[in-house]
């Protein structure tokens, strides 16, 4: 079968199988569950049930929305059941993998620093409700418009523009904190930001 690419996107109409979608749109995923929160070794088996979804779905057909935003419908959806299921909140997302895969070439300095940054990033996404999260992420990190995100998640455009904002300040509220005051470790391990957030 021919590798999907963005090309093959434009076509109106076009039906794209959970096969085609999972090789165009894995990584996407990948970041977008990480992004929602998921801890690096939940990631595979969540990616797995976000394509047996879309597969049960019976694929996507090019329409009002872009597969992208489809499904991130989906992983949203699929995240969401699993913190419901587990009862327990998701700890950091693995950004360690995501810092090392960033530069092939980079020093260890460059390597830490670039962890820290993902780390304070992450950690202002936690902060967000997910409701708030999905529509941050969609809009800020991969460029969907709010028109595409309200009819991907069911939800009015006006709600969409109310939880970007409200998002986008309490992202850039945590996010000014964790980069004024150092980061202390909990017993646990896990970075605590103030009660505040």
């Amino acid at each position: 079968m021919q590798a999907v690419g963005p090309s093959h996107f434009a076509v109106t109409g076009q039906h794209l199988d959970a096969e085609a979608l999972y090789r165009a749109h894995a990584d996407f995923v990948a970041r977008f569950l990480l992004r929602l929160g998921a801890q690096g070794q939940d990631v595979p088996d969540l990616l797995q049930e976000v394509f047996l979804v879309a597969h049960r779905r019976g694929g996507f057909v090019m329409g009002t929305a872009k597969p992208t935003t489809w499904l991130a419908e989906i992983a949203f959806r699929v995240a969401s059941d699993r913190r419901k299921k587990t009862k327990r909140k998701l700890e950091d997302a693995d950004t360690d993998s995501i810092a090392l895969a960033a530069g092939a070439g980079a020093t260890p300095g460059d390597t830490a620093e670039a962890r820290q940054a993902l780390g304070r990033v992450q950690q202002a996404l936690d902060a967000l409700t997910a409701e708030k999260r999905v529509v941050f992420v969609l809009f800020e990190l991969e460029g969907e418009s709010c028109d595409a995100i309200a009819r991907a998640l069911g939800i009015p455009v006006g709600t969409v523009y109310s939880r970007l904002h409200a998002a986008r300040r309490e992202f850039a509220r945590v996010h000014a904190q964790l980069q004024a005051e150092p980061v202390v470790a909990s017993p646990a391990g896990k970075a605590v930001v103030g009660a505040g957030a």
